[in-house]
């Protein structure tokens, strides 16, 4: 957390909390969430601003209840998660890293969702791989020990049949097909945080 955040914290320590107005999109996006774009439902302006998503990305943490929040000085802006806390995407240098920067590390759980959505977690991050990326690591992906083609990628997320592994950096890692459902309830986050 940066310095400043801390000291704006310490001078003003009972802001109230905003909720409802930034947003993380699966693909890894920023948003600001406006009251109109709150009523309708709708995702939201994506932040272009780098010295501002830098900030944010600072200054991204979780609270106690599992709600993720950026620290905006003294004021907690609680953030809506369209997937999970962290999204990746793929980095020929790094391997995976996640929207903040960072780089993800070695994978130790891999999940996949009947829509085909593939969940990571690693380093006690848990992060969605952004759609545009996953074709990337399908082609590392084995179902027996077979190369996962695509009647026996599509047969796997319908049935759960086989053992599905993917290779990264000379580890294999074994694949769960998740039901669908809460993966905030399962993996102990808030994806709509609320007062």
């Amino acid at each position: 957390m940066d310095d400043i955040v801390k000291q704006a914290m310490a001078k003003w320590p009972n802001v109230p909390h905003c909720y409802g107005w930034l947003a993380l999109d699966a693909r890894g996006g920023w948003r600001m969430r406006d009251e109109p774009a709150q009523q309708a439902g709708l995702p939201g302006d994506r932040l272009n601003n780098a010295a501002l998503l830098a900030f944010i990305n600072r200054n991204y943490a979780a609270d106690e209840r599992g709600c993720w929040y950026f620290q905006n000085g003294p004021q907690r802006v609680y953030v809506n998660l369209e997937t999970t806390p962290y999204v990746a995407r793929t980095d020929p240098a790094q391997g995976l890293v996640v929207q903040t920067g960072e780089a993800l590390g070695p994978i130790a759980n891999a999940y996949m969702t009947p829509a085909g959505a593939l969940i990571v977690q690693a380093g006690g991050k848990l992060a969605q791989v952004d759609d545009r990326d996953v074709a990337q690591l399908l082609a590392a992906m084995e179902i027996d020990g077979a190369a996962a083609g695509d009647d026996a990628l599509l047969a796997w997320l319908e049935t759960g049949t086989g053992a599905m592994s993917l290779r990264v950096s000379e580890m294999r890692v074994d694949v769960e097909r998740l039901p669908d459902g809460d993966l905030g309830q399962r993996f102990g986050f808030v994806a709509m945080p609320q007062p």
